[in-house]
């Protein structure tokens, strides 16, 4: 017998990142539903734009109005629902809404709703559904056939605050989706409600009341801060240096004289030549590059630690008076001064503070407290219980394991 969780968001951003982080939690995306209203036509206009590779995903920079995830889902189309005009939608609700016996149900009594009526959903939540998704919200489900991973998904779809139909807080349903064809409404059981109720239980009936506790997912993404930017340029400017030069020139000079030739200047009474060559120098000038300075670009990164403070929720059941109490476990309170009695005997000389261990003998006392696991070990369970705290808790089950027992054991009264 299968399962669908279905959450309904304000915006449809909201509702993509539940889409993308069930597929990133490696829930089948063909089991993964999304309606939202298309208004203003951007929904229609991306589809017509984006491209998609062979194995049906958005290629880079298409889709952007859906997200690569998103844009990826099977069967997304546009259609025109009666009373409520063009629709995106995508997965096994659009095989409802666009085609089949959802279509002609939904065109002659009410488009989402009577889609809604056919996967099993009663018809009030079904209205209420259609009312968000007609004022501008947007619809998510996803078909579970393992019973294991429903708390997994509606813990998945609570990050991004849903809608409570009844008061606008958080919302989740789970609803039987084992015959769609039939359109009684299915028997759901409802997920983060923390209103106060009252209610009745006749003989031979039992009602199931779940502890519902909100708990903090702090992570962290990259922004951009300051740019630093570096420009080379290339100046000109005028030098002047001062070097010394070597001239010669030729000079004559004529003398008169009047005196008797000698033997030496009768030698010479004869034709000749003589030269004499003037030499000057001149400045030469060569520019050679050097380097003078050296600027040196890099990027220092370092660590901080930042505290996150926010306030969570919880929803304890209590039991009053009666008869016939027999087996049942008493309040977290009854447990707590042992379970701090077991932390500080075992786990406060390691560093460790109470706030940290808390949260792991709360868990254990829910194991022991959770009525289907009533008539299990711990062995039997162990896998289970190590799959949802993982869900939450990534990689801290080996850290912990053994206080969630200590606190298991303590409340089954096996110490």
């Amino acid at each position: 017998m299968s399962k669908t969780v279905i959450a309904l968001y304000n915006d449809f951003e909201a509702a993509r990142n539940a889409v993308e982080a069930l597929v990133d939690a490696g829930f089948d995306r063909s089991n993964i539903s999304l309606v939202a209203k298309d208004a203003d036509e951007r929904f229609s206009r991306t589809l017509k734009n984006r491209d998609v590779t062979d194995d049906g995903d958005v290629k880079s920079g298409q889709g952007a109005g859906f997200g690569a995830v998103v844009g990826a889902l099977v069967g997304l189309g546009v259609a025109l629902i009666p009373g409520v005009g063009p629709v995106l939608a995508a997965g096994p609700l659009a095989a409802v809404l666009f085609g089949g016996i959802g279509a002609a149900a939904g065109a002659a009594t009410g488009g989402i709703v009577a889609g809604l009526v056919d996967l099993g959903v009663p018809e009030e939540d079904a209205q209420q559904y259609a009312e968000g998704i007609n004022r501008g919200g947007a619809l998510v489900s996803v078909e579970l056939d393992n019973d294991e991973h429903v708390s997994r998904a509606e813990s998945i779809l609570n990050r991004y605050n849903p809608v409570n139909i009844d008061e606008r807080g958080e919302f989740t349903r789970t609803g039987d989706m084992s015959n769609m064809a039939d359109t009684q409404p299915r028997t759901q059981s409802q997920g983060n409600d923390f209103r106060n109720t009252s209610r009745s239980v006749n003989p031979g009936e039992q009602q199931k009341l779940n502890v519902v506790e909100e708990q903090v997912q702090v992570g962290k993404r990259e922004v951009e801060g300051g740019t630093v930017r570096v420009h080379t340029r290339v100046t000109e400017r005028p030098v002047e240096e001062q070097v010394t030069l070597h001239d010669e020139r030729v000079t004559v000079e004529r003398h008169p004289v009047d005196r008797a030739a000698n033997p030496a200047d009768l030698n010479t009474f004869q034709e000749g030549t003589i030269e004499v060559t003037e030499r000057h120098e001149e400045p030469v000038v060569s520019k050679t590059a050097r380097v003078v300075e050296e600027v040196v670009v890099g990027k220092e990164a370092q660590d901080r630690t930042e505290t996150v403070r926010e306030t969570v929720r919880r929803k304890d059941v209590e039991v009053e008076g009666g008869q016939g109490t027999a087996g049942m476990t008493g309040g977290y309170a009854d447990y707590e001064t042992r379970f701090r009695n077991n932390f500080n005997t075992n786990y406060a000389n390691s560093g460790s503070t109470w706030e940290s261990y808390s949260p792991a003998y709360r868990y254990g006392y829910d194991l022991a407290s959770d009525q289907r696991y009533q008539d299990w070990s711990w062995d039997r369970m162990e896998a289970d219980a190590r799959t949802r705290w993982e869900s939450t808790n990534p990689n801290t089950w080996d850290r912990f394991k053994q206080s969630i027992h200590d606190a298991f054991d303590e409340v089954r009264g096996r110490r």
